[in-house]
């Protein structure tokens, strides 16, 4: 039986209950979080919850939570719930109003849910052991406020749904420019004559926390020399590996985009000695 929290109570999952008119069920308006947990650890928590805070500040939802506060519901979600490999799944709505309306209302309190649902063990650096990807490439066809980890996930859905109906596990995203964005539900980098890049952060893509811990892991290695900056297609499909990064894939290697081998098709070089220095310093954020 999962333990969840809803709005200061720890209860069963099952019985956990919104209103109808709450905000997140009738407009998506709400910001949520996914923070992975090994044997107890968490990773990324800071950031995580930095980018919460963000979020909650930019659509003008106000909750006088600390980290500190964050901190003893995740702690204390992972011990109810047998601290194992566990994802700690974070949603503040706006609240419910007594009306349908699309104006904030005031003076209602958000909706603070949270749960605890298994996750895969973490990814271990060997090739052989290494869960692949095969993706669909589509033209990112969301709102323009993709750097806000919004409840609001139908263009994200559906175009994860694009690929998925493909036998794919992801759909790889370009704008106006043809040049690379995000996945549905990922970050991207590619692999260049050993040089590994990503797209800079704008308002196109979220600021993901596997993202941001892969480069600065890179960056403090030296190893591996890295950029940000505008991808294209072009380079996309000509690159010597694509990776999806997400807090439960962590660096995932991509072996074909649209039916077409990335490389060779196999799993890169460089994925192999990334994932190995994330492995080792991603529970230092």
């Amino acid at each position: 039986m999962s333990i969840a929290f809803l709005d200061g109570a720890y209860l069963p999952l099952e019985e956990a209950r919104i209103s109808p008119l709450d905000r997140g069920f009738l407009f998506g308006d709400g910001i949520y979080e996914v923070v992975p947990s090994y044997a107890g650890s968490m990773v990324g928590f800071a950031p995580h919850i930095a980018r919460m805070k963000s979020g909650l500040a930019a659509v003008g939802i106000n909750l006088d939570w600390s980290e500190t506060d964050w901190a003893d519901l995740c702690n204390r979600l992972i011990t109810d719930n047998g601290a194992g490999n566990l994802g700690i799944y974070l949603h503040v709505s706006r609240g419910a109003d007594t009306k349908r309306f699309h104006g904030f209302p005031e003076n209602i309190a958000p909706t603070v849910f949270a749960f605890a649902f298994d996750i895969a063990p973490p990814p271990i650096a060997e090739k052989a052991l290494a869960r692949t990807y095969k993706v669909s490439t589509a033209r990112d066809l969301r709102w323009e406020r993709c750097h806000i980890k919004s409840t609001a996930l139908l263009g994200n859905v559906l175009h994860f749904q694009q690929g998925y109906e493909k036998g794919h596990g992801e759909t790889i995203l370009f704008n106006a420019n043809n040049e690379l964005t995000e996945a549905s539900a990922c970050n991207v980098f590619i692999v260049k004559n050993g040089i590994v890049i990503t797209p800079p952060l704008d308002n196109q893509l979220l600021p993901g926390i596997t993202r941001d811990i892969v480069l600065d892991v890179l960056r403090k290695d030296g190893s591996i020399p890295v950029e940000e900056r505008i991808v294209t297609m072009d380079e996309v499909t000509s690159a010597d590996e694509v990776w999806v990064t997400s807090s439960s894939k962590e660096i995932a290697p991509v072996i074909a985009v649209d039916d077409v081998p990335v490389g060779n098709g196999e799993v890169g070089d460089v994925w192999l000695a990334a994932q190995a220095l994330y492995t080792a310093g991603k529970f230092n954020y």
